[in-house]
């Protein structure tokens, strides 16, 4: 392999499947637009059927990112002045194929799940795609939009959309659905990195819809998230059965181990939805979450009424991260804003149809702050 020259504190690294080689570019915070633009997406092809994957690199606001379009995931995040990355990640395409736990990805066409896979929807009943524990459907199934290949709409040297065509009767959903993911770098409030995420969807028929993004966020190198500081402004949760299904019961945090109205310790295992607002609305701030080691601040802002923490007790690919290590449990922590799971089987619960004519819409913004000058690691 060619030597790779490390600029400033920018990873270099490749991706590659077996024995077939595609180095990517350092990020630099110091490339000129020119140049970045140039270079900034990169392909290789993958089986099935040959498929053409991009990776798209983008920076802004002190922030650098690298996006595939297999699953229109967010396979790396840095932070200028942080040198470890701010996600979990493979360096090896084929590991995202093998054994990826949606790192990164566009989930949908409905993120999280589905009781026993099916949903009425207009009076028809739908039976969707059924893989997790055998009877339920998990982010829109076994090839949902996070398994499957986007297409680059638009690229810029601080942002990429990606699209995707999902035909009619996909996992067994009504369509077709037209999707679209806007990621894009820039200065955030208070001097913050920013980073945005625009997701949008429309169909020809009337459907279930629910993207969201599923990022294992990491904001130092210690590798167990227990440790982070969180906070999330929701007074109410939901709680979900041994196979982390939502149950359709909504209860109050008060004095119970969902409590994150103020910064604490995560401490324990968490698969669940906390209730930041009864519908969609113009997006502001839900949740902090904070690295004692780093420094490491991040804010989450949202359209989104629903925000699932996972807290990544089921990661173990048995490969190498982003960090050269085995990323286990704990490793990382989701925080994916989304309607509230399970709702077709909750009538009460805010609805997650898509009518003909509508657009889904959703913004959500992760938004970093370096509370440190020197990192403490």
């Amino acid at each position: 392999m060619a030597p790779c020259v490390q600029r400033s504190h920018w990873s270099c690294y490749a991706l590659h499947i077996g024995t077939n080689l595609v180095l990517q570019h350092a990020f630099s915070p110091f490339v000129s637009r020119k140049l970045f633009f140039s270079r900034m997406i990169s392909s290789f092809r993958i089986p099935p059927e040959n498929q053409n994957v991009r990776a798209i690199e983008i920076a802004g606001g002190g922030l650098q990112a690298r996006v595939l379009s297999h699953g229109a995931a967010l396979q790396d995040l840095r932070l200028e002045g942080h040198p470890s990355p701010l996600v979990l990640g493979f360096t090896d395409l084929r590991d995202y194929l093998d054994h990826s736990a949606h790192h990164g990805a566009i989930a949908g066409p409905v993120i999280n799940r589905i009781a026993e896979g099916t949903a009425v929807i207009d009076g028809t009943t739908y039976r969707f795609d059924r893989n997790d524990h055998g009877r339920q459907t998990l982010h829109g199934g076994s090839a949902g939009f996070g398994t499957l290949n986007w297409q680059i709409a638009d690229a810029a040297p601080d942002s990429v959309t990606l699209s995707l065509h999902m035909p009619d009767g996909h996992m067994g959903f009504p369509g077709p659905v037209e999707a679209h993911c806007r990621y894009s770098l820039g200065a955030g409030p208070d001097g913050g990195a920013l980073l945005s995420i625009d997701l949008r969807a429309t169909s020809t028929a009337t459907t279930l819809l629910n993207m969201g993004h599923h990022s294992y966020f990491c904001l130092d190198d210690k590798a167990d998230i227990r440790t982070h500081n969180l906070r999330i402004d929701a007074d109410h949760y939901l709680p979900a059965d041994k196979t982390d299904l939502a149950t359709g019961d909504i209860l109050p945090v008060a004095g119970t181990d969902f409590d994150f109205t103020k910064d604490r310790a995560i401490s324990g295992s968490y698969d669940n939805n906390f209730c930041v607002a009864q519908a969609r609305r113009a997006p502001r701030s839900v949740a902090r979450l904070t690295s004692p080691y780093s420094g490491i601040v991040m804010e989450v802002n949202t359209s989104e009424p629903g925000l699932q923490l996972y807290t990544g007790h089921k990661l173990g690919a048995p490969v190498t991260g982003l960090r050269g290590i085995v990323d286990g449990p704990y490793a990382g922590l989701c925080l994916e804003p989304q309607m509230w799971p399970n709702a077709p089987s909750h009538p009460d619960f805010p609805s997650i149809l898509l009518r003909p004519g509508d657009t889904c819409h959703q913004i959500s913004q992760f938004c970093f702050f370096n509370g440190q000058d020197t990192n403490t690691q």
